[in-house]
């Protein structure tokens, strides 16, 4: 064997007992540890705001069932109608079940997002998606509480639309926060997730 070789094999053969020593003292120290205790969720909190036909919403509207909420608006071209239309899947595909999950939309453009514009564009899916808005302030305050990203983005001839967070925020029987909810897959497999929060 050329020396360069065996050099080159005794490096890596170093190496690896390095690591495999290494490994061993990070076990024993880790061992030692005592389990890290989860941090509450940081995403949620207080919101005042009302639906498509004017009743107040708060936070307490989200405990007794899990809830799905997504944040987005009216004049959105393609996301927005696509997640509300996903959520109307995963409903039909809940059956029965259906009637034990909330589903909320909540605009992030209250300016031109009334309860009577929300009552009209909520009309071409599921009667149980209910839609809020607000004062700016108190849609602002909700999505802080959410991490919600929302922008207004100029556009030619004075108008404008909404650069915004599109996740689905799942939460608990207790309006907790669960994890973001993947609804790009069939409404069956998603509906089989859910039933796991019913």
């Amino acid at each position: 064997m050329k020396p360069q070789t065996v050099r080159i094999v005794t490096l890596i053969a170093a190496f690896i007992a390095g690591l495999a020593i290494f490994s061993a003292a990070i076990f024993m120290f880790v061992g030692r540890l005592p389990t890290p205790i989860p941090a509450p969720s940081a995403i949620g909190g207080p919101f005042r705001l009302v639906d498509q036909r004017g009743e107040v919403v708060t936070q307490d509207a989200l405990k007794g069932k899990p809830s799905l909420i997504f944040f987005g608006f009216t004049h959105c071209p393609d996301i927005c109608p696509t997640a509300l239309f996903d959520m109307s899947e995963v409903y039909k595909a809940l059956g029965r079940d259906g009637d034990k999950l909330q589903a909320y939309f909540v605009s992030v453009d209250p300016e031109r997002d009334t309860p009577d514009i929300l009552k009209e564009y909520l009309s071409s899916f599921d009667p149980r998606i209910r839609g809020l808005t607000g004062e700016p302030s108190a849609v602002t305050s909700m999505e802080k509480a959410y991490r919600v990203y929302s922008k207004k983005v100029p556009l030619d001839g004075g108008d404008y639309t909404m650069d915004h967070t599109a996740l689905v925020y799942l939460m608990d029987k207790e309006g907790r926060f669960v994890a973001p909810f993947n609804m790009k897959r069939k409404p069956q497999d998603a509906a089989a997730e859910l039933r796991r929060y019913l």
